[in-house]
C-alpha cells in the first residue's frame, strides 16, 4: 500500500514538473498559432512533436551526462535561449512589417520552417537539461519521467497552437506582431531570471 502511494506521488510530481517545463513551449505555441490564418491539424501536430520531443530529449541528455554537462551548459543556457527567442521573434516582427498580408498568409499556411522550429524547441527546452541532471542524482527512473514530460508538453503545445489560432485568425497582422513581441519578451524574462534581476 505504501509502495503504491509513492508511485502515485512520483507520477504527480513528474506531471507537475512537465507542466512547469512546458509553459514556455505553450506560450511559443500560442505565438505560432497566432500566425496561422487557418488551423492545420498536421502543422499543430508537427509543432507539438518538436516541442514535446525536445522537452523529453533534454532531460534525457542531462541524465546521461550528469554533472559534466551542467558545468558546460548552465553558465550560458539563458543566453542561448534569449538569443534564439529574440532571433525568431525579431524575424516575426520583420515579416509582419515587410510582407504583404496575402504573401505572409500563404507562406505560413503552406509550410513550416523546420530550422525555426528546431531553434524554438531548443530555446524552450534547454532548462530541462538541469532537470535531467537532478534526475540522475536522485536516481529517478528516466524513461517514464521523460515520457511524462514529453507527453504533457505535446498536449499543451497542441492546445497552445489552437488557442493562438483562435485569436490570430481574428486579428491577423496585429496578432503576428504580438507573437513576435511575446517571443522576445520570453527570451528577456529567461535571461533576467537567470541573471537574478527578477524572480518569478
Amino acid at each position: 500500500m505504501v509502495q503504491d502511494e509513492r508511485v502515485i506521488v512520483g507520477f504527480v510530481e513528474l506531471f507537475l514538473i512537465g507542466v512547469g517545463l512546458s509553459m514556455d513551449a505553450f506560450a511559443v505555441s500560442v505565438c505560432k498559432g497566432l500566425g496561422m490564418s487557418r488551423l492545420s491539424i498536421r502543422q499543430a501536430t508537427v509543432i507539438s512533436l518538436f516541442f514535446g520531443g525536445f522537452q523529453a530529449l533534454m532531460p534525457l541528455i542531462g541524465w546521461a551526462l550528469g554533472s559534466q554537462l551542467a558545468d558546460l551548459i548552465t553558465p550560458i543556457d539563458h543566453w542561448i535561449a534569449f538569443a534564439l527567442l529574440a532571433f525568431v521573434g525579431g524575424k516575426m516582427l520583420w515579416d509582419a512589417f515587410h510582407e504583404d498580408d496575402e504573401q505572409g498568409e500563404e507562406a505560413q499556411d503552406a509550410r513550416l520552417d523546420l530550422k525555426e522550429l528546431i531553434m524554438l524547441a531548443i530555446a524552450t527546452s534547454i532548462d530541462a537539461l538541469a532537470v535531467g541532471i537532478t534526475f540522475a542524482f536522485l536516481q529517478v527512473a528516466i524513461v517514464p519521467s521523460v515520457a511524462i514530460i514529453g507527453v504533457v508538453t505535446f498536449v499543451l503545445s497542441f492546445v497552445g497552437v489552437a488557442v493562438g489560432h483562435f485569436f490570430g485568425a481574428r486579428f491577423e497582422k496585429p496578432a503576428t506582431i504580438t507573437g513576435g513581441a511575446v517571443l522576445i519578451l520570453i527570451g528577456v524574462k529567461t535571461l533576467l531570471e537567470h541573471l537574478g534581476v527578477i524572480a518569478l
